[in-house]
């Protein structure tokens, strides 16, 4: 057995990239184009676990084809948090909304974001209305989200919950959870 090869000059992202055969190059740079990071992110790591390379690893190397493709890359525009688009999205849901929450989530593509759901009376359960994540241009998602989440709680006239809206945190008490202790 050979053992692997050291990390590239270069910098380790960029110097792994002269590892890939043509074929995935294509297919990675394919995926980052239409903003499929996971995706390509799996071919990455399929293609160079063989010789020791980690995820993290393969999430930097398609992190520089992101920034080497720019504005190419087709990102999906952002979920629209307008009141009239917000409550025809709670009207589809199948079932009368109870109240409105907002919650942290994060993962390592995006860091934080916060998810805008309605909670859902019968048959119980939530829906999602939005994905609000951070933007350069505008406001922290918290505030973005909160400031959403209560027009549309009003306007359906129903609370609105965000346990922690200054600070992420996904252990934050959900509205079912605080409803029950009181």
């Amino acid at each position: 057995m050979t053992a692997p090869p050291e990390i590239p000059p270069g910098g380790p992202a960029n110097g792994w990239w002269a590892y890939l055969d043509e074929r995935t190059c294509r297919e990675v740079d394919a995926e980052v184009l239409r903003d499929r990071r996971l995706s390509a992110v799996r071919s990455v790591w399929e293609a160079l676990r063989p010789l020791g390379v980690g995820l993290h690893e393969a999430e930097r190397v398609v992190h520089s084809r992101y920034e080497a493709l720019g504005d190419r890359v087709l990102r999906p525009p952002p979920d629209p948090l307008d009141l009239p688009s917000l409550a025809a999205r709670a009207a589809a849901l199948p079932g009368r909304v109870a109240a409105v929450e907002a919650l942290w989530d994060g993962d390592t593509v995006h860091d934080w974001f916060v998810l805008l759901v309605a909670i859902l009376e019968a048959p119980e359960g939530e829906g999602h209305l939005a994905t609000v994540y951070h933007r350069s241009d505008g406001s922290p998602p918290g505030v973005t989200a909160a400031e959403a989440g209560r027009a549309l709680a009003g306007h359906l006239q129903v609370p609105f919950h965000f346990a922690s809206p200054d600070v992420p945190n996904e252990d934050a008490p959900r509205w079912r959870a605080v409803q029950r202790l009181e």
